[in-house]
């Protein structure tokens, strides 16, 4: 507890801050005026990191390398390959079951 000094299971963390950890509600009221600046910050922080965090890249088909479509129903999986397609790519190799 960064109020008390207690150690145990039963220790909640601060949940604006994360870093810091009490064993009660009336330790975390005390022990609130030495740690509202530095949670302050440190919750700013946090809510920045999680505002700017890119999103993760989208696939590309394996053939064209154009991003795949939003839409589920215009992308084949080849469970043979392991490898996602677009329609326009697939429709492009009929003649062939799997173009890898």
């Amino acid at each position: 507890c960064a109020s008390c000094g207690k150690s145990g299971d039963d220790i909640k963390t601060c949940t604006a801050c994360k870093q810091v950890k009490y064993c009660s509600v009336a330790c975390q009221k005390a022990h609130r005026q030495i740690h509202k600046r530095e949670c302050k910050k440190r919750a700013a922080e946090l809510f920045d990191e999680a505002l700017f965090r890119e999103p993760p890249p989208r696939e590309e088909c394996h053939i064209c390398c154009l991003p795949l479509p939003f839409n589920g129903a215009q992308v084949i999986y080849q469970s043979c390959c392991g490898k996602t397609l677009c329609h326009g790519c697939l429709y492009g190799c009929v003649r062939i079951c799997c173009p890898f």
